[in-house]
């Protein structure tokens, strides 16, 4: 085996373990992504002010009033379905990057009480929004 065959095989190897590594930290998992357990986890930024703590999600071509945004035990959990549009299901697709199927995403939020979970959207994102509790009996 020559020197350079060494170096395209290296190359290749390289780029196939960054794909890899995109797709397990996407979350996607073509086997998971049938039946009723989520596939897919979109990536997200949490953000906290004085007031609020506001959640960014990854989700391009879903409707925020189709996902679910909800407190449970601390964490916030986003969860919901992406499905390929009706054109495209009888398209010849060349390339599906976007994962398809179910989605939940669990994020433990940080200490203190939140109330009035907003959701909106912005660019590509899904804008979830939680106002903090400054008396007794918000959510956990």
């Amino acid at each position: 085996m020559t020197n350079r065959s060494r170096q395209w095989m290296w190359a290749d190897a390289v780029e196939l373990l960054g794909r890899i590594e995109r797709l397990r930290s996407q979350g996607h998992s073509p086997a998971l992504a049938h039946g009723g357990v989520p596939g897919w986890e979109p990536p997200v930024d949490l953000i906290e002010t004085d007031h609020e703590v506001i959640v960014l999600v990854a989700l391009p071509g879903v409707d925020p009033q189709a996902a679910e945004a909800f407190i449970e035990e601390g964490v916030l959990v986003v969860r919901g379905r992406r499905e390929l549009p009706e054109v495209f299901r009888a398209a010849r697709i060349h390339r599906l990057e976007l994962p398809q199927g179910r989605f939940e995403r669990r994020l433990r939020l940080p200490a203190g009480r939140y109330h009035d979970v907003r959701r909106s959207a912005g660019e590509g994102c899904l804008v979830v929004t939680l106002r903090k509790n400054t008396g007794a009996g918000g959510h956990r």
